[in-house]
This record gives C-alpha cells, structure tokens and sequence, in this order.
C-alpha cells in the first residue's frame, strides 16, 4: 500500500493528521459524560436544574461550541445527605465522568473533593459558597459562584456603615454555616466589630431546637442579628422571632443571600411569612442587566410551567450561575480537545488492591485528562447570565457584587450595592469597576431603610439584656476624701461627687439599668483602683465607678467612659512667707539680667561718643571730661534725662533704638518689683517635680493611687524614698515634720484631692507645674456598649452645666488660693530680653562699621590731596595721621552730617595735617 493510502487511513479512523499538523479536531467523542449532584426538592436545587438542562440544551444545539459533540448530564439528588452525596459522587465515577456539576450543599462538597482529587475529576459548583473550599487543600474544586468570604465583607461594611460595634450570629452548625460566621468574623475585626455572641443550630433543628435558641438570643444585649442558615432554616427563624417580639422596633436583622434566593424564586409568599421578614435586609449576589440575561428570564416561565402542581417558580441568582457553568464546563471541555486533549481513564493502583466487594471500587478509574481539563476550565473567559465570567488566580470569580435589599411591604427595595472594590454604594458596581479601586468612609453611601417596627431612624443596636440580672457595679470604699465616695453607715448606699456624677448620666439613658453597688476595699486603708478595674476582667464585677484615673494600664484591661473631671499628678509642699530685706530692689532681675543690662549701657554710650565725637562739642574736652560724659550719657538714658544732644543721623539711630529697650526694661522691672513688695509671697525649697527627683528626701503619695507606681516606674525614684499617707491629716503632719523630723519633703497626688486639702490648709501649696494629664472616668467590660452611652451622657451633663453644679455642690470651698497669697514670683531672665540685646547691639555695630567706611573714605581723600608723595610716606606715619584725623574737631564723614556742622566745624580745616603731629582727643582744639 502506498503511503498516501495510509495517510487517508489512518486519518478517516483517528480524525486528525499525523505529526501533529492539526489538533481541531483530535479524538472528539460524540458524547461527553457528566454528572450533577444537587438537592432536587430544594430552593436552588429545583432552579438549579431547570437551569442546566436549559444550558445542555443549548449547548448540545450549537455545532459550534463543541465541534458536534454532545454533552450528556447525568443528575443524581443528595436528598440533603452528605452520605447520599459520597454514594452518588461514586456512582458517577464509575461512567467514565470527567466532571462533577456541584455538589450544591457546602459540607458535601468538602466530602466529594476528596474523592475528586483522587481520581482528578473536577468540580464545578454554583452554590457550595464555604469560604474554605478555596484553600490549596481541593486543588481541583472550581466555585463558580461568588465566596461568601464577599458575602461577609459586605456585612461587615453595613455594620461599620451604621457604626454599630456587637453583632449577634444565628447560624446553621456545619461546614456552611461555621465557615461562613469564621469568615464573618474575621471582617468584622478589620472594622473594630466583634460578634459577641454566636447562636449556632442544628441542621434538622425542629422548632422546639430553634426556640431554644432564640430565647438565648433574646437574653442578649446586642440587638444587632446576622442570620447565616440554609432558605428553609432562615424561615423557620425568623418565624420564631417574630412569635418572641423580636422583630419589633430597636431590631436589626441582617440576613444573607438565602433570604433573597426565597424572595426570588417563591415569591409570593405567604401573608404570614411576609409579616414575619419586615424591615429586614437581605443581599443578593449581583448579576448586571443584559439582553442574554433578559431573554433567558422570557423563557423561564415556559420552562418551568408545567414542573409543579402549584405553577412556574421564579428565577434566582443560583439559577444564573448553574447556567453558566454549563456553559464554562463547555468552553473547557471544547479547549481541551483544541489542546489535543484526550478522555482516557486509567486504574487507580490504590483501588485495585483492595477487594471492593458488593461497592466495585476497582470500576473507578483516574481522569488522565483531568488537570489539563482543569486547567482549561480556569482559562475560560465568557459572558453569560451572571455578567462576566473569568476567573483569578486564586480561583475565585472576578468582581464579586452585592445588591443590598430592605423587605417592604409584599415587596423589596434595593438600597445599594456593594463590591469588592469600593465597598457600599448607591451606583451599579460594573461603574465603579471602571475607576481605580478607592475605599473610605466617607465615599460609602446607602439609601435609607425602613426597620422593623416601620421606622427610618438607625437603631441603635443594642439594648440593655432583659434577663433580670443586676450590673455588679464595684465602688472603691475610701477611707479619706470621702468628700468623692463614701459609704451611708447602716446602708448598702453610697453618696458622695462621684456618685451623683454616675446617677445623674445614668438617669440621661433611654433605657433601664439595674445595678448594684458594691464596696471594694478593707475600710481601713483606700483600695487600689488598678486592682478594682482588673476585677472586671476576671467577672467579679460588671463595671467599676468612683475616683478612678484613666491610665495606660488601665485602659488595656477595661473600657473607659468620657472623663468627668481632669485630674493630674500634682506636687504639694510646705511654703514660707518670703519676708522683705534691704536689698529687695534687686530681686526683679538675676544677676546675669543686671551684669549684661549694665554692660548695654556703656556699650551704647561709648558707641555714641564714637559718632558723635568728631561732630559734637559736648562729646569733646579733655580725656577725663570726655569720660564723665560718656558715662553719664550712658546711664542717665535709664532716666531719659542725659543733657547731651546727638546730632549725627548714625548716632540719633542707635539712641532712638537704645532708648526703646530701655523702657522695656524699665515697665517689666517696674512690674516685678511692685509684685514683690505689695503682694505677699510664699516661697518654698521644692520647686517642682524636677527639684524633687533631684533631692534625696522622701515623698508622699496617697495609699492605693496610682501614684507610687508611676513614681518608681516612670521616673525611677527609688520605693524606699516613698512614703504611703492614708488621710488629709496624714498629710499634714508628715509636710510639716518634714525630713529632718521624719515625714516627707512634698506629697504627689492628683489634682482633684490636693485642691480638696489645701481648701482649709493655707500653710501647704503647689508647687512647679502638673506632670500628668489625667482624667476620671467610670471602666466597663471591653467593648461594652454601655461605656460609649454613659460618654455620651456625661458630654450631655457637661453641655447642660450639670457637671460643673455636681462639683461645686460637693467641692467647692474657700481655698487659700482666694486670700492674695502667691508663689515666689519667678525672677526675670536674660533670655525673655535676649532678643532686645540682640537688635541694639546689631544698630550698634551696623553705625560704626558705616561711621568708620565713612571715616576712611574721607580721611584717605584728604590725605591724598595734602601729601605731595604718598609713596614717601611710611606706614606707621599714615596710621599716625589717621588716628590724628580721628581725634580732630572737624567736619563729619561725608553722608553723617549733623545739622549743627556749620556751627562747631566749618570753619576748621582738616587738610593741612602734619606727618608727625600726636594723636590727640580734642585737647586744646576748644579754646
């Protein structure tokens, strides 16, 4: 035979030519197997089906998607059974399947992976949303349906949105329903949300089982409820809540896309089950409008018409989606024969050595196509119902969207959207997709919701828990300053500031709160309030009110209210009166104040005899009388008093600045030495927390404050210079030993007290400044919604003037403070006047440096004119003759001409100089 016949042989019996010219059309079957695994009687499963026999249909009609290959779907129903799912998976393995359509139920899914993975059959399902069947773990599960890992962004997103913090979670106890509230909280973390208390349910819970559960539920504070249960469940829910009264007003109920896929697809409902879903909100997996979409929904009524006894049922999204995995499992299948792919099965060496029995294990066999089919499922890119399909490299769907839906009525309203690349908003998400990804508060955006019990205002999310439980509220039982809290003696009551600050907000909350009181603490010595706030930790208590500084510690084991008082470390120290002494007058200033303000003065005037020298007779005489002159010139300036006139512009320049500094001086001197000596002063060795640290002597800090701990911790005094005082008359005896006589050299406490203690104790003071800024507040439980209302309460009281009416009523005294009686008064610096000093002495220099350029000019133009050679001359000569130029009465450096010239030094003649004259300071040029 000749080799063309060959060729044509083997070409009519394989379908395709040799040495790989062409693979169109390699080894294409006319039928291609798979299997679907759905729950038939189901709300998505009878959809479902629907669906995807549509889908067959109209792949199998088109020529073009497969080539004239025909895919045969074999549709087994788990009837809910995960057991029935493993049976069934196996039974379509053993036809020769390459691929699986679902499982539709999460927890079978799991399950059938397993066996996928053995014998590399891929998985492809529209509905199993567990956010943990996408892990590396089921390398060949396809979602073809969005994760609900989105479905909990988006939730999270309106709980942020509305700003509420506690959710509570209802949710079906498998694979679904854990995986799903794991992933719920985990986003709810990014938002500084939690869900505070989780409500999980059987499977095939009855009514009894769902009761149970939503009377706990209802116990709980949170009115803030996620329902995250199958279509039947989510019913039988809400069904019980609204029996409960929970779906009145002050209730939030979100529930996922399962309540939107009832909506769809049964609609309409029952009266009463419409009644029960008021207010709720709901999301939808969203699908964009489209004519191919349109067209499909025409058709859906003939297609389900004649199904059930009770008519056509309505089309959800789970619909759209198993539609278009037929249609992607299609597109793969076709690109896998354009690859040269080829359905061949292989023996699983595991399965043939085990003796199967009655379950013919050995008949299952291993896809040797499977991952190249696999990976052609991935690549697929289409439109289809559900909008655009294409898949990450995790994956997963691109662009995953949610409509987000408030039940009205006997209808629906959509309120927004959301989408993974800009969160909540009222614009269709294929819009948004168009611009970069942005996310922030302030772009999110919903349309309003009419909530249960038909109210538009947001709830506030939670109430206070109706089990008739009291709050065990912890007081600390002082022992001082009871002023703050004290005990009623015979009574389980407390009175005192702090108190009526914590009634007074309480009475502001639109709810009850029943509480009890509860001392804390030995009644002997005060209590620490570190210790009380870690109490609530541990349960003993519900919340801790009282004197109670807000600190760092503190803050990371308890919630803190809005503070009600600022409060800070203080130094308290015994003060003497400063008694006036003969030299008095000097105290305004420091020495270095009076050492440089003395050197300015005869700076200032030996810079004006400079200029005013050549120019001025009254700046001219003998050396002594020039002297005199240019010190009284300097000082009597204090006076504004000198009798000496300047008249060059350089010179009236300097003064004019010299003399504004002067009166500064002059009105702060003034002012300082008036304090002093009219004002009684009181003067201490302590000067503030720095002098404190510095010293050796011990110091004093009020038992079970923070205090002690804040003064050996963050500032390293040692704990054996520290002295615990129990008592305001503690602290006096302890000041007024003082260290020699065994008490303490200053006492550290919070503001608050010492202001109580030195209202009656003139002979103590505070010294230095306020070290720490701290205020009071009442600690609640981490994350307790009781602690945000409670600021919000006590900003109302402050606002009101309420607040400051509770401090004076319990506070308020006659302090010494009101008698005249003053701290030392800090002696004025050199630096507070460093910046005048500065500005005069740059006029100072500026004035002579022109005065002497000046000077130079005109001494080297005379010069030049009455020497006939100035090469002969020597250098010490000229430097002889300038300083004698200097020193002569005569006409002033062109440019410095004073108005009086013409009268002291126009006659006088400055050219004839002789080489070998003597310097001189205007001796004998006025006779």
């Amino acid at each position: 035979m000749s080799p063309f016949w060959v060729l044509v042989f083997v070409f009519v019996n394989n379908g395709y030519f040799l040495d790989g010219l062409s693979t169109q059309n390699s080894r294409r079957p006319d039928v291609v197997k798979i299997g679907s695994i759905i729950n038939l009687d189901s709300v998505i499963g009878k959809v479902a089906k629907v669906a995807m026999e549509a889908a067959i249909d109209d792949v199998n009609s088109d020529p073009v998607v497969l080539g004239g290959t025909k895919l045969k779907l074999t549709m087994l129903d788990a009837n809910y059974s995960g057991f029935m799912g493993i049976i069934e998976a196996l039974q379509v393995m053993e036809t020769d399947t390459v691929a699986i359509i679902g499982p539709q139920s999460s927890v079978t899914a799991h399950l059938i992976s397993h066996i996928a993975n053995e014998l590399q059959v891929p998985l492809l399902s529209f509905a199993a949303t567990d956010p943990t069947l996408s892990s590396l773990q089921y390398p060949f599960f396809v979602r073809t349906t969005q994760d609900d890992w989105y479905q909990m962004a988006a939730i999270a997103d309106i709980v942020e949105y509305y700003k509420w913090r506690e959710v509570i979670a209802i949710y079906t106890d498998d694979d679904y329903g854990r995986n799903g509230i794991s992933a719920l909280a985990n986003q709810l973390a990014t938002k500084r949300c939690r869900i505070s208390y989780k409500a999980p349910m059987n499977p095939q819970a009855s009514r009894s089982d769902i009761m149970d559960v939503m009377v706990k539920v209802a116990l709980a504070e949170s009115r803030i409820l996620i329902v995250h249960t199958y279509p039947t469940g989510g019913i039988d829910v809400v069904d019980v809540a609204h029996h409960l009264g929970m779906m009145g007003s002050g209730y939030v109920w979100i529930a996922t896309n399962w309540l939107s896929t009832v909506l769809d697809t049964d609609s309409p409902l029952p009266s009463g089950a419409v009644e029960n879903i008021q207010g709720l909100i709901t999301l939808r997996m969203y699908t964009p409008d489209s004519e191919m979409k349109r067209n499909f929904l025409s058709r859906w009524k003939n297609l389900t018409n004649n199904l059930t006894g009770n008519g056509p049922f309505g089309l959800n999204t789970y619909g759209l989606y198993a539609y278009d995995t037929v249609w992607i499992l299609a597109n793969a299948v076709n690109a896998f024969f354009n690859h040269g792919g080829n359905i061949s099965f292989s023996k699983d060496s595991r399965l043939s050595e085990l003796d199967g029995g009655n379950l013919h294990l050995d008949a299952m066999s291993i896809f040797d196509g499977g991952q190249l089919l696999l990976d052609s499922i991935l690549k697929v890119k289409l439109t289809g119902l559900s909008g655009h399909v294409s898949f990450t490299t995790d994956k997963s769907l691109i662009r995953p969207a949610y409509e987000v839906i408030n039940v009205i009525g006997t209808g629906i309203r959509r309120i927004g959207y959301w989408s993974n690349n800009s969160g909540l908003s009222v614009v269709p998400p294929e819009k948004l997709y168009e611009k970069p990804p942005y996310r922030s508060s302030s772009n999110q955006q919903l349309h309003s919701v009419i909530w249960p019990g038909q109210t538009t205002e947001t709830p506030r999310g939670w109430v206070f828990p109706n089990n008739g439980k009291q709050l065990r509220i912890g007081v600390p039982n002082r022992v001082s300053y009871r002023e703050f809290i004290a005990e009623v003696p015979g009574t389980d009551t407390f009175k005192g500031y702090c108190i009526e600050v914590f009634t007074a907000a309480l009475n502001l909350l639109p709810y009850a709160v029943p509480y009890k009181l509860m001392p804390f603490g030995d009644r002997v010595h005060n209590p620490s309030c570190t210790e009380l706030v870690r109490l609530i930790t541990t349960g003993v208590y519900d919340a801790a009110i009282g004197d109670i500084a807000i600190i760092t510690n503190r803050t990371r084991m308890a919630d803190f209210t809005q503070p009600y008082i600022k409060s800070g470390l203080v130094v308290v120290a015994t003060v003497r009166k400063s008694n006036s002494h003969a030299w008095a007058f000097l105290r305004p200033f420091t020495w270095t104040m009076w050492t440089v303000t003395g050197i300015s003065f005869l700076g200032v005037g030996a810079v004006v005899w400079i200029l005013e020298h050549r120019i001025n007779d009254q700046f001219r005489g003998p050396p002594r009388r020039q002297i005199l002159t240019t010190l009284w010139f300097s000082f009597s300036t204090m006076f504004y008093s000198h009798r000496e006139n300047t008249v060059s512009p350089l010179g009236r320049m300097v003064l004019i600045i010299w003399l504004f500094v002067v009166l500064i001086i002059k009105s702060n001197y003034t002012a300082s030495l008036t304090s002093i000596l009219t004002v009684q002063q009181l003067s201490s060795p302590i000067k503030g927390i720095e002098s404190l640290i510095a010293s050796n002597d011990p110091i004093g800090y009020q038992q079970g404050s923070f205090a002690r701990n804040y003064l050996s911790d963050e500032l390293g005094i040692p704990e054996s210079r520290l002295v615990p005082l129990n008592s305001q008359e503690e602290y006096a005896k302890a000041l007024e030993d003082g260290p020699k006589k065994g008490g303490v050299a200053a006492v550290v406490d919070e503001r608050a007290y010492i202001e109580l203690f030195l209202s009656s104790r003139c002979e103590f003071s505070i010294v230095g400044q306020e070290f720490t800024n701290n205020g009071w507040g009442f600690a609640f439980p981490r994350e307790s919604p009781l602690a945000i209302d409670m600021s919000t309460a006590i900003l109302k009281l402050s606002e009101t003037g309420e607040l400051q009416r509770i401090h004076d009523k319990w506070l308020m005294r006659s302090a010494c403070s009101l008698q005249g009686a003053n701290l030392e008064v800090d002696r004025i610096q050199l630096k507070s006047f460093s910046g005048l000093f500065i500005l005069c002495g740059l006029a100072c220099l500026f004035a002579f440096l022109v005065y002497f350029a000046l000077l130079v000019c005109q001494f080297t133009k005379d010069y030049s004119e009455s020497s006939d050679s100035s090469a002969r001359s020597s250098q010490s000569a000229r430097i002889r003759t300038f300083l004698s130029f200097v020193g002569q009465s005569g006409q002033a450096p062109n440019g410095i001409t004073g108005e009086n010239e013409s009268t002291n030094s126009s006659k006088k003649s400055c050219t004839a100089v002789s080489s070998n004259r003597s310097v001189s300071f205007g001796v004998g040029t006025n006779k």
